[in-house]
């Protein structure tokens, strides 16, 4: 059993790509959490796609013990979180089980978007927060220059920050001493009634789901029946536990610690993210503050391209579903796809990497529909419907007013690319709020309309800066706008996954754009196939694409002119009949290439 004066609870929280998990790596090394045998780049990332595309998705915790100069040993529990701004969930869960955060900043690049964003959070929580400057031996790194932007920007005293480089293990030592010194040890007392928050839940196929805790008071042990304050269920303990990083037994976990603990909970359902763990008898009296429920933010159809694997998707969600509580699914149907489901994600990242893992461990082929945001529709009677899918909009004479979701965005980039990104937010609908200089690059805040953003809006920034500026947002609330439903009609036939939402002013471009596109990627058949673009019942963009014509002459060689009329008559006659009831394929290919947008301006 450890006192409370020894124990550390903190985080690492930084921008993208600023060194967290190698950060995380050193000190598990240093604190002999694992041998060097047993060492590999970027240990807490256990998924394959964390390694491949070099980024955390998870928040992973890891307790270690380390000896101080002063010659006492400290129980230092870590949790390393992601950067991306779509995960930016897992951060907040994390920075609650904890006292203090290490703020890891790139010496070369400085203060980021993500940077501020998670600093932020970390004040709203009341922590003690420890600069890091790391990457200091890269021949661009400026110290100096980057911690007078700390002090500038977050208004943080950077004069004590330590200098480290993660990858070459400089420095590790002093980030160690900052944390025994700095940070606070928890609060807590392990005589009073059990509360524990539950921080994350996760499922194991051998254990069952595993519940990560932090104890705030009391103490959890093997065999003790608990309960869960909010979801109102009750459970035995089996096995309590901490990861070092491998999994370690213990007798108990008390106030002050984080740890695990299995119940032979079977479905993840029941384990709510904030949910406080009492004991069954003599418990605590009411709910510790939760964390606000996570919201899905972009909204899209995932199909199979094979209508026979439409079980295996639904069994190959559920399991997802179990490790990642901030992504939700409903059912829905296609005239065009089928079955599928219709599902909520943080973001156009959290997408791709859901899809991308659908792909992978489950082996399915998936369409993706156009990505879209919940609409509220003020009806003429009154009520208030939520759309999710542009499909399902309702008559528009029924329609008072449709109200969009808006975000407010800070957006960082060297002077130079200025322009062209006020640009790109003055097309995307944005309304500039301030502009600032922060040591010598610039700080722009827009608000913007979410559906603008969560196409390629990201992708466009990267691209028009040269990969320089970065981007961080939060909503705002809904606002009234402008918006109409533009549906898409290949041989007069609506083609339900391809409508959208879109704003009145930017509807005909977008809708040549979208029939441009569909023009080059359905093949030619034997009759002429129009595609149009229409918001109710007119069209405001058409392409036509041309049959494909079979030389019916050619068998005439002499004779008169009217034999050769007669079969082109009858080619004619054919094809308008063909063009009533022929059945246009629209390739599983066309729909994902007309939905990547591309440079739309």
């Amino acid at each position: 059993m450890t006192d409370l004066a020894h124990i550390r609870n903190f985080s690492i929280i930084a921008h993208i790509d600023h060194g967290k998990s190698t950060l995380a790596d050193r000190l598990i090394q240093r604190c002999g959490g694992l041998t060097e045998r047993e060492m590999t780049a970027q240990v807490l990332d256990n998924m394959d796609i964390e390694k491949e595309r070099g980024i955390t998705i998870k928040a992973q915790t890891v307790r270690l013990d380390y000896k101080a100069a002063d010659g006492e040993t400290y129980e230092l529990n870590l949790m390393d979180t992601p950067g991306h701004v779509d995960f930016a969930y897992e951060v907040s869960r994390s920075l609650a089980a904890c006292e203090g955060a290490l703020l890891v900043v790139d010496a070369a690049q400085g203060v980021e978007a993500q940077t501020l964003a998670n600093v932020y959070q970390s004040i709203e929580h009341d922590h003690e927060i420890v600069p890091v400057l790391n990457k200091i031996d890269l021949p661009a790194a400026e110290p100096e220059k980057v911690r007078a932007e700390i002090e500038e920007v977050i208004g943080l005293d950077a004069s004590e920050a330590v200098l480290a480089s993660a990858k070459s293990g400089i420095g590790i030592d002093d980030i160690l001493e900052a944390i025994v010194k700095k940070i606070p040890p928890p609060k807590g007392d392990r005589n009073a009634p059990l509360e524990a928050m539950l921080v994350d839940s996760w499922y194991d196929p051998y254990l069952g789901v595993v519940i990560l805790v932090r104890v705030m008071n009391g103490v959890i042990k093997k065999g003790q029946n608990i309960k869960f304050m909010i979801g109102g269920t009750e459970h035995l303990v089996d096995r309590v536990g901490c990861m070092r990083p491998k999994i370690e037994q213990l007798p108990e976990i008390a106030a002050g610690e984080i740890g695990f603990i299995t119940a032979q909970i079977k479905d993840i359902t029941e384990t709510r993210v904030g949910d406080t763990i009492t004991t069954v008898k003599n418990g605590a009296a009411k709910p510790l503050p939760g964390f606000k429920e996570v919201q899905p933010v972009v909204f899209c159809g995932l199909f199979p391209v094979d209508a026979n694997d439409f079980e295996k998707l639904r069994d190959s969600i559920s399991k997802l579903r179990l490790n990642d509580a901030s992504f939700s699914f409903e059912m829905e149907t296609s005239a065009a796809l089928g079955f599928g489901f219709r599902c909520g994600f943080l973001g156009l990242l959290h997408l791709e990497i859901i899809q991308e893992r659908l792909t992978r461990e489950y082996d399915l082929d998936l369409i993706t529909t156009a990505p879209s945001v919940v609409y509220d529709m003020h009806m003429r009677d009154g009520t208030v419907k939520h759309l999710h899918n542009p499909a399902d909009m309702p008559d528009p004479n029924h329609i008072e007013m449709i109200e969009e979701p808006w975000i407010e965005a800070v957006i960082y980039c060297p002077d130079e690319y200025l322009g062209s990104i006020l640009k790109l937010c003055q097309d995307r609908r944005g309304i500039q709020k301030n502009l600032t200089y922060v040591g010598g690059r610039a700080q722009v805040t827009y608000e913007l309309p979410l559906n603008e953003v969560v196409f390629d809006f990201y992708d466009r920034l990267k691209s028009i800066s040269r990969g320089y500026a970065s981007f961080d947002y939060h909503q705002i609330g809904t606002r009234e706008g402008d918006l109409v439903k533009m549906s898409i009609l290949v041989n007069n036939e609506p083609v339900d996954a391809l409508s959208m939402i879109v704003h009145r002013s930017a509807a005909e471009a977008r809708g040549r754009h979208m029939c441009e596109r569909l023009k080059d990627l359905i093949p030619r058949h034997l009759f002429k196939i129009p595609i149009q673009a229409a918001i109710g019942g007119k069209v405001i963009a058409r392409e036509t694409i041309a049959a494909m014509r079979k030389d019916v002459t050619a068998k005439c060689y002499g004779g008169d002119i009217t034999r050769k009329k007669k079969l082109l008559e009858k080619q004619k006659e054919g094809k308008k009949r063909m063009r009533e009831y022929g059945s246009v394929q629209i390739p599983q290919e066309a729909f994902i290439a007309a939905l990547r947008m591309g440079d739309e301006n």
